[in-house]
């Protein structure tokens, strides 16, 4: 099966400092796959380059076999991108916010009606979708951010830890969310701090490290080869055999790149 979202010998660098350096990742439909790492790896600096808001410094990414970077309106229109930072138009109702984004994807009026109506539905967001967003607590924000992520079907959904300063009722809610897009054939993938999150979302997981993938595949393999009996230990186990290989450069690697307060 051809991968929905593939990155190639993915490069960011600022100046002479690499915050992704040669990065492979592949994420199939029908799967999440979790980038795990800590602060300053390149996780967000990845995921903006595979949304198309950050242009590589070399490699390729393509979105359902399109080159982002050669045809980038055809690429993005089969991406869905959210950040746990993405705000939204204060003076807008989530359905309003909706209506204007559904209409920037071109679509149909009658279908995007019904789409924001099942959407509503679905994230339980009847008692504040008529509300101004200025009034909403921050796990309807985000389940706002999340019907807007999602409204066009996309093939592609990337999310950069959209559960970040959530209780833990509205952390999981999105996860559920984000569940039910994986069984409706979304390719998914999905950035967080949380190991439990990653252990109960992702079919697969890259575990992530100044700017490299220094292991990845499913929870049992990654268990296995770090001899270890939680994800905890096993990505401190690779960060710890990886260190010996830290160059000048890496040792000054670039943090992620600032965070993009507005909805793309």
């Amino acid at each position: 099966m051809r991968p929905a979202l593939l990155a190639e010998r993915l490069v960011k660098r600022y100046g002479e400092l690499a915050a992704v350096d040669g990065l492979d990742l592949a994420v199939h439909p029908g799967e999440v796959v979790g980038l795990l790492g800590p602060n300053g790896a390149g996780k967000t600096t990845t995921l903006r380059m595979l949304a198309g808001i950050l242009s590589p410094t070399g490699g390729r990414v393509l979105v359902g076999g399109i080159d982002l970077a050669a045809r980038p309106l055809e690429a993005k229109q089969r991406l869905g991108f959210l950040s746990g930072d993405t705000q939204l138009y204060q003076r807008l109702t989530p359905r309003e916010v909706l209506r204007y984004f559904g209409r920037l994807y071109g679509m149909e009026e009658a279908a995007l009606s019904r789409r924001i109506d099942a959407l509503v539905a679905d994230l339980e967001m009847g008692a504040f979708a008529s509300r101004p967003c200025s009034t909403l607590s921050a796990g309807q924000k985000q389940r706002a951010n999340i019907a807007r992520a999602f409204l066009h079907e996309p093939a592609v959904l990337i999310l950069d830890e959209p559960t970040t300063a959530l209780d833990v009722i509205s952390g999981r809610f999105i996860v559920e969310s984000i569940r039910r897009e994986r069984a409706a054939g979304r390719a998914i993938l999905f950035s967080t701090h949380i190991m439990g999150e990653a252990e109960y979302l992702c079919d697969r997981i890259a575990l992530m490290h100044e700017g490299r993938v220094v292991d990845a595949g499913t929870l049992p393999e990654l268990l296995e080869r770090a001899g270890t009996t939680n994800l905890t230990d096993a990505f401190l186990h690779h960060v710890a055999r990886s260190r010996p290989q830290q160059g000048p450069e890496r040792a000054g690697a670039a943090p992620d790149a600032p965070a993009r307060r507005e909805a793309p």
